[in-house]
């Protein structure tokens, strides 16, 4: 017969040695954040200011933070475990809440966004805790993971509360909270730092595997962007047509950096590091990042589909360049981390976007938008190319 400290310890993945795969109640999960991601594009297309641009990086750090902790969690609850499913529902369930709020969360909605934040990730910690009783060896990291989303909370919540300049400023210190305390192993009075290698145990094809989904949904939405903006076009007008191609063009180029060359080598690096939790929580700094790329790069599309034959503004620059620099810096970091080196094709690409960019002002929305598509379609034929003679090579030594 099980006593009830085996029963809690069951709730937890089997380390059995095989790798542990995304779960259907994982990939409903993430159909909140489909929501979400369409939600920040949009906020930052109605508001291409600083002070807009300012505001959606804040809301975007704070969805990625509550999407971040979450696989973490499915990275050591089983989710196929019915209390860990419930769990993910009603995670969901303030998620979308959470999403809805996004477009005034700077004005009159800015209590209900902070709270359905510190309720999802004081929640979930706290729902661990109690699954693991006393005795297991996450305890005592999920304990200081409770903590410091407490402490995350109660500025998102003093920060609902407030307005302006001063909503913006406690905001800021609750993401900072929750994205920089990890890097310091969660350390706090009494119960110290935690041991990355011992606490912090991971699945790391799983942890790659979320990621890379994350990926596909915020590329979804440059994809629905485009045929969005498409459909709702009054007429079907040359210039718009080929901006659409030229969008859709580029969303293939970004797939294609990102999922050509990285993604099964990072869940090797995982498994054969000495600190493997604390790579694991890298690779997820530097997915805010890259995701960020893609959000900015369908708001350019959406200009670029829209009004094609639009003179260039400095906010016309700003996504439709920012948007694949972005996601070029984000994917090279990552590359970095993983092979040891940054791809020389990613550094080209970020050189031409430079150079490019000064000429941006003397043409329209649809030729700085090809240039771009282009940029981006020559770094992934370049990293595709390098990539296949590294797997030759190494077959070649292998034999």
């Amino acid at each position: 017969m099980m006593t009830a400290g085996t029963e809690k310890t069951n709730i937890l993945r089997e380390r059995d040695g095989h790798e542990a795969r995304v779960s259907y109640a994982e990939l409903f999960f993430d159909l909140v954040y489909v929501f979400a991601v369409t939600q920040l594009s949009h906020s930052l297309l109605h508001h291409l200011t600083l002070g807009g641009a300012v505001e959606t990086l804040i809301l975007w750090f704070a969805v990625w933070l509550v999407w971040q902790y979450t696989c973490w969690f499915t990275n050591w609850f089983d989710p196929e475990k019915t209390p860990i499913r419930i769990c993910l529902f009603v995670l969901m369930a303030i998620g979308l809440v959470m999403a809805a709020a996004i477009p005034e969360a700077f004005k009159e909605r800015g209590l209900i966004f902070a709270c359905c934040v510190a309720a999802m990730q004081v929640g979930r910690s706290a729902f661990g805790l109690f699954q693991l009783g006393a005795n297991s060896p996450l305890t005592r990291n999920t304990q200081r993971l409770l903590i410091w989303s407490a402490i995350a909370g109660c500025f998102w919540i003093a920060g609902g509360l407030a307005e302006g300049h001063t909503r913006i400023i406690l905001w800021v210190i609750a993401v900072g909270c929750e994205y920089f305390a990890p890097m310091f192993g969660l350390w706090l009075p009494v119960l110290g730092r935690s041991d990355s290698g011992s606490e912090w145990t991971i699945e790391g094809g799983h942890l790659v595997e979320r990621c890379a989904l994350f990926v596909i949904v915020a590329l979804g939405e440059t994809i629905l962007v485009t045929g969005a903006t498409l459909s709702g076009a009054e007429a079907w007008e040359i210039p718009g047509l080929i901006a659409f191609v030229v969008a859709f063009v580029g969303s293939i180029a970004m797939w294609w950096v990102y999922f050509d060359t990285s993604t099964h080598a990072a869940a090797e690096v995982i498994v054969e590091a000495r600190d493997p939790g604390q790579l694991g929580a890298y690779i997820h700094y530097l997915h805010v990042l890259l995701v960020a790329g893609v959000i900015v790069t369908a708001v350019g599309n959406d200009l670029s589909i829209a009004h094609p034959d639009k003179p260039v503004d400095v906010a016309g620059v700003a996504v439709i360049y920012g948007g694949p620099a972005i996601y070029l810096i984000g994917n090279a970091m990552y590359k970095r981390l993983i092979y040891g080196r940054i791809p020389v094709s990613h550094l080209a690409g970020l050189l031409a976007l430079v150079v490019a960019a000064p000429f941006a002002f003397s043409t329209d929305l649809l030729m700085i938008s090809g240039i771009t598509t282009i940029i981006l379609l020559a770094v992934a034929l370049w990293e595709g190319r390098v990539s296949r003679q590294n797997r030759l090579s190494g077959a070649r030594h292998a034999s």
